[in-house]
């Protein structure tokens, strides 16, 4: 089975985000829009034509709950083929997996915890962008 394909996004927990995305913006140039993130087109060199697949990036106010139960001030979003099936996966190989799922126009979501405390979200795409 194909676990993890990609990338899905970054999450950063900040005490100042507006103070954050300001710093972003200027300093690294991510067009952070005004829902707090930005999302990057893939393509390389053999692609130059972004392909339809983005890794999102964001910023959430330190309070946010949706890292939780983790501490951490950030959270990665990783890509998969079979969400249902990658999670019975986990929970058969006796990881901590939430027993949320989130199933959306933007696809399906599901978290795990990994062995120091970090929550993870796996996600797949809607059926339209799981080919790119």
């Amino acid at each position: 089975m194909k676990r993890v394909t990609g990338i899905g996004g970054i999450f950063i927990k900040a005490r100042d985000p507006e103070l954050m995305k300001q710093w972003y913006r200027r300093h690294l140039g991510i067009d952070v829009q005004d829902w707090g993130g930005t999302s990057f087109a893939w393509h390389d060199p053999e692609r130059p034509e972004p392909d339809g697949g983005t890794t999102v990036w964001s910023i959430f106010a330190a309070d946010s709950g949706y890292f939780a139960p983790s501490t951490a001030p950030f959270m990665v979003n990783y890509r998969v083929a079979d969400l249902h099936a990658l999670l019975a996966a986990l929970r058969a190989e006796g990881c901590q997996v939430d027993d949320k799922v989130d199933e959306s126009e933007y696809g399906k979501f599901g978290w795990v915890m990994d062995p120091e405390g970090n929550r993870i979200e796996l996600w797949q795409p809607p059926a339209a962008a799981s080919s790119a």
